[in-house]
């Protein structure tokens, strides 16, 4: 298999390529379901990843699509033979974990163990991966009208998990991190003194051993980007996905355009932005000024 062709990035290419050339031929997803009398769910699902297209589901599917093209189809079969390789069951598909994170947190996941890069953009917290345990829950007590105890366990261990996934990739070389975090996100003491001067020892950790980069937006930058709201977007095979969050709830964004402007206007910022050595600097400060206060 070559490198990328992975179950994940394999199913991607082909759900695309399906919805798509499904827009171009100007249907809707029930005159799909109708024509190749399925349910409009498994249209649905197949188009959304949540489930793998047969071989022999495809080939008519791309004939009523009109591709014709013999290289795009021998190359979309080849995938979609990829896309149901059988995976060994990942911990955030159990049952635990389904019922308590969202179908978008659940894809962020699955995408992050194929990335090869990652630009986190956040305006208010910590990015979750990089995000101590003390500092996760103390973060989600602030959740406490919303989510119950159980809930909150779950995710707590989540973002765990999450995070020793990711930052064994990153340690590797096997990802690139590069994380922009508005000021405020450097300011904010949530947990109060200690927890959160641990953290950002954390986050200095993970710079000096080449684990990520990191820059800050300093309050006296104009930066367009934070009007996006917090997102990370991850290079994925030869494209790339966006997750996007506010304060009510989150979203997988796959749309070219949606991700290209982000990606355009995270790299103007990065380049406006605080350099890592002064956003360390900036860090060190934050954390004696912790340390004298406690």
């Amino acid at each position: 298999m070559p490198e990328g062709d992975s179950p994940t990035v394999a199913r991607r290419r082909v759900r695309l390529a399906l919805r798509e050339a499904r827009e171009r031929s100007d249907l809707t997803q029930l005159q799909v379901a109708d024509e190749m009398e399925w349910s409009l769910s498994k249209v649905i699902r197949i188009e959304n990843g949540d489930v793998s297209i047969s071989p022999n589901d495809l080939r008519p599917l791309l004939t009523y699509l009109g591709i014709k093209d013999r290289t795009v189809i021998t190359a979309m079969i080849a995938d979609a033979r990829i896309a149901r390789t059988r995976q060994r069951q990942v911990w955030y598909q159990l049952p635990e974990f389904r019922e308590n994170l969202t179908d978008a947190t659940r894809k962020l996941i699955e995408y992050e163990n194929e990335a090869a890069q990652m630009r986190s953009y956040s305006v208010y917290y910590v990015p979750g991966p990089l995000q101590t345990p003390a500092y996760a829950a103390a973060l989600m007590t602030r959740f406490e009208d919303e989510l119950s105890e159980s809930q909150r366990e779950r995710r707590i261990e989540a973002r765990k998990l999450r995070r020793d996934a990711l930052l064994a990739r990153a340690s590797t070389a096997q990802m690139r991190i590069m994380v922009m975090v508005d000021e405020s996100v450097l300011r904010r003491t949530i947990g109060g003194p200690a927890v959160f001067a641990e953290q950002l020892r954390e986050l200095r950790r993970l710079v000096k051993s080449d684990t990520m980069t990191i820059r800050m937006v300093p309050f006296s930058l104009d930066a367009p980007v934070t009007n996006n709201a917090s997102f990370d977007l991850l290079t994925l095979g030869e494209g790339e996905v966006l997750y996007r969050e506010t304060g009510l709830g989150d979203e997988m964004i796959e749309d070219k355009d949606s991700t290209a402007k982000h990606r355009a206007r995270f790299d103007k910022v990065w380049h406006e932005a605080a350099d890592e050595a002064n956003t360390i600097a900036f860090i060190n400060s934050q954390i004696a000024i912790l340390e004298d206060g406690r």
